[in-house]
């Protein structure tokens, strides 16, 4: 049986977290060429490249974000266990690990995960935006408790896992007041040409923007492809153009960013899922965010 050297892990961990050998031999008080035999010895073991060479600095691979990830829960589980023989810690704090899509608009994210803050100081939550391809990867091998997502798991990602509808919205369209007051009057219609902010063409949201475009004839003047909905959303509020967001958050999107709605788009739809590798939902935290999504967010 092969057995873990967790001396070289420390130091790999140590190493990812300073980003580069020298912080990290700096951090642990011990001479570069000691932290570079440690890694050696730990990519040998794991018979993987944990590191790749970036300017000056170090990136992790795939395989050392992997194996990052299960050192910090290592070392995160083992300064637990020394505060509670301490006596410093009266309970142990659960991580609740969310993975978001980059392409979700962050207010209604927000709303999604809302209902779980209440639970601290039972669960600590950790968020992670990314693709959502990658978001599942982890999730696949439990980096993750649940994936936050604009679509349904696909049989070609190859990941086991479920798909849980949290509820869908109806989409408005928002922007500048200056721009709002040029396109309300004669609105779906004035949107042709008209300047707007769009997702990219591989989010859900954007390929029903599309179809709907065509159905009823509108060629905006398209003067973004935004992927991350709080830049759009941020470039919308200083007038660069028009953009489409979840109906159901309306009132925070107009407050936050300062912007008009203008009017909602009929049968454009966006929805919202929870992908878990559990079928049927029993983990507390992710269980109430899907009632609540479903009761009080989109009910």
């Amino acid at each position: 049986m092969d057995w873990l050297n967790y001396h070289h892990l420390h130091y790999f961990w140590t190493v990812a977290k300073e980003g580069s050998v020298s912080r990290a031999a700096a951090a642990l008080h011990v001479a570069q060429p000691t932290v570079s035999a440690q890694l050696r010895s730990l990519e040998r073991a794991l018979k993987q490249r944990l590191f790749e060479r970036q300017g000056r600095h170090l990136k992790l691979t795939a395989e050392g974000e992997a194996v990052f990830r299960y050192a910090d829960e290592i070392f995160s589980l083992g300064r637990e266990l020394m505060q509670t023989v301490r006596g410093e810690s009266q309970a142990t704090t659960k991580k609740f690990r969310v993975g978001v899509s980059d392409s979700l608009p962050k207010v209604t994210t927000y709303r999604i995960l809302e209902p779980a803050l209440v639970l601290q100081p039972a669960f600590r939550l950790h968020v992670r935006i990314d693709k959502t391809e990658r978001l599942l990867g982890e999730l696949a091998i439990h980096g993750l408790d649940i994936v936050i997502a604009d679509s349904p798991m696909t049989p070609s990602l190859r990941v086991r896992a479920y798909s849980h509808l949290l509820g869908e919205t109806s989409v408005s369209v928002f922007g500048a007041a200056a721009l709002a007051r040029t396109v309300r009057k004669g609105f779906p219609q004035s949107l042709h040409g008209a300047p707007m902010l769009l997702q990219t063409a591989n989010t859900a949201v954007r390929q029903s923007l599309d179809q709907w475009f065509d159905v009823h004839r509108i060629e905006p003047k398209i003067v973004g492809e935004i992927e991350d909905m709080a830049m759009l959303q941020t470039l919308g509020e200083h007038g660069l153009g028009l953009f489409a967001a979840p109906t159901v958050v309306r009132r925070e999107i107009c407050r936050r960013y300062h912007v008009a709605r203008i009017g909602e788009l009929d049968r454009v739809r966006e929805r919202f899922y929870a992908i878990s590798v559990e079928r049927r939902i029993t983990h507390p935290a992710v269980k109430l965010i899907a009632d609540q999504a479903k009761q009080r967010l989109f009910g």
